[in-house]
């Protein structure tokens, strides 16, 4: 059974790895043995040229099951092997010409198909070089041939080889660049099918949340009212209680219960809401800073160290102070949850990258905690989602980060190893602020978003110089932009392949 296994294992690997071609070079093999056989049935040979031939068959159909078993072990070095079995048909086909030392002997034959079959599957150069080898080989086969042939004749039979290896050469090459150029086609057909398929999933899950999300809000509110009037009423009772009555504790669980629910219910309206955010340029390391120094207290009693690395002269990118203090304390909370209660150490950084073909602003914030497992890692963004034990969090942390970074037309990535910790990292698009004067796409592809406040398009107002990262099939948020909505490659939009004909204009 292993060995049954091992032959169906080489088997498959050795098909996998052959061309067409090379299943036609290896079956010509075959009938070049079969069709010497037949000859030498055939032709009328003495028994000594019979005997002869026979030896060299016999020696061509060993050498040629040794290529073989070479192949099947190496598929992955067909080509070194074809180059191996060159040279030993080669010296075949040189001795097979001088088998009958006359001008009449057709062996000579065999120097064309050889540079016939490399030709068309080594290419042009390739081709000219064994026309080249085989020309020479055959003028010394011809060397000590008796009688005369004239060099008309010879030069035909010379210049055969290259008639041959040129046009086969050309051909061949052709062919290759038809080949590459069709796989090319291929890949970004995949890729574009891959992008359907994201862009396609992307588009149910905001569908899902945008449901998930009017559901929670009239939940919420509907729940609002009522709680507010127990915490009313409880409030009132804690000032009427005196200290050290039973029920003075009954009304503090109650005031903390109805805090932490009222705390749930912020969460859902934050969550739900459609933001429409006042995004104006600033400088990301002012509320980065803000938040962490909120927290800085709270870590040194936790044996946290919190530690801070902010790049000076940050682009300034698009940005809602108190949103970014909230989506920066969120991960933060989150950190201290998972390095607690051993301690450890959170450091928050600010900085640049480039992706998607723009520059992106970037905050992470990195802990040394637990770290996520790689299975729960696509479930930790979605609502109400929780690795914490119940009463403690809402699940709804990560889900407002990602809610306020789409608002901010930026995403959130994040990369963890258990027990090693966590990074969350915030991405925040910048458009250079010169480019805020130029064309933007709305007005080069005249899709009417400005003037129809009912439509919205993550890269209208701000972003309409960079809408393929914001907004098209190359960003990483919800794909809502114009051209997106057609589910096309941004490479293939005319504004796009405007603004970086410009851009390498001006490089």
């Amino acid at each position: 059974m292993p060995l049954n296994r091992f032959f169906k294992r080489s088997w498959s690997n050795f098909r996998e790895r052959l061309s067409i071609v090379d299943v036609i070079f290896l079956s010509l093999r075959g009938i070049t043995i079969i069709g010497g056989v037949a000859w030498l049935a055939l032709a009328p040979l003495s028994g000594q040229e019979a005997r002869s031939l026979f030896l060299v068959i016999l020696s061509f159909t060993a050498y040629s099951l040794l290529l073989f078993l070479l192949i099947w072990h190496w598929p992955e070095r067909i080509r070194q092997i074809y180059i191996l079995s060159l040279v030993l048909d080669i010296i075949f086909v040189f001795h097979l010409a001088d088998f009958k030392p006359s001008f009449d002997n057709s062996f000579f034959l065999g120097y064309y198909l050889l540079t016939a079959l490399h030709t068309f599957y080594f290419g042009l150069r390739f081709g000219l070089l064994v026309g080249t080898l085989s020309a020479i080989l055959y003028l010394i086969n011809i060397s000590h041939y008796p009688g005369h042939i004239h060099w008309t004749d010879l030069a035909l039979r010379v210049s055969f080889l290259y008639l041959i290896a040129i046009p086969l050469g050309l051909l061949s090459e052709r062919l290759r660049s038809d080949k590459e150029e069709i796989e090319k086609l291929n890949r970004r057909l995949e890729d574009s099918l891959e992008n359907l398929k994201r862009v396609q999933k992307k588009l149910i899950e905001a569908e899902k949340l945008s449901a998930l999300g009017r559901l929670t809000a009239d939940i919420a509110h509907e729940i609002r009212n009522p709680l507010a009037a127990l915490g009313g009423m409880a409030r009132r009772l804690d000032r009427t209680i005196p200290e050290g009555a039973r029920e003075k504790e009954y009304v503090k669980v109650i005031l903390s219960e109805a805090a932490r629910l009222e705390s749930i219910l912020r969460d859902i309206l934050v969550l739900s809401s459609e933001g429409y955010l006042d995004l104006k340029r600033g400088d990301i390391n002012a509320p980065v800073k803000e938040a962490v120094s909120f927290f800085c207290d709270l870590c040194s009693q936790g044996k946290i160290e919190i530690r801070e690395r902010y790049q000076p002269g940050l682009p300034h990118v698009y940005l809602d102070h108190e949103s970014v203090k909230q989506a920066v304390g969120n991960l933060i909370t989150n950190a201290m949850d998972a390095i607690l209660p051993d301690g450890g150490t959170i450091t928050v950084e600010t900085g640049t990258e480039f992706t998607n073909e723009v520059q992106w602003v970037i905050v992470s914030v990195s802990d040394t905690g637990r770290g996520i497992p790689e299975d729960r890692l696509e479930f930790i963004f979605e609502p109400f989602y929780s690795t914490k034990k119940i009463g403690i969090g809402t699940g709804l942390g990560l889900s407002i980060v990602r809610e306020i970074m789409e608002e901010h037309r930026g995403f959130v990535r994040v990369k963890s190893s258990v027990e090693k910790g966590s990074t969350f990292t915030l991405y925040f698009p910048y458009q250079p602020e010169e480019d805020d004067k130029k064309t933007p796409c709305w007005e080069f592809m005249k899709c009417g978003i400005e003037k129809d406040p009912s439509r919205r398009c993550p890269a209208y107002p701000y972003f309409g110089r960079i809408c393929w990262a914001i907004a098209g099939t190359l960003c990483e948020g919800r794909v809502m932009g114009t051209y997106a909505q057609k589910i096309e490659e941004c490479h293939h939009c005319p504004f796009y392949k405007e603004c970086h004909r410009h851009r390498d204009t001006s490089q």
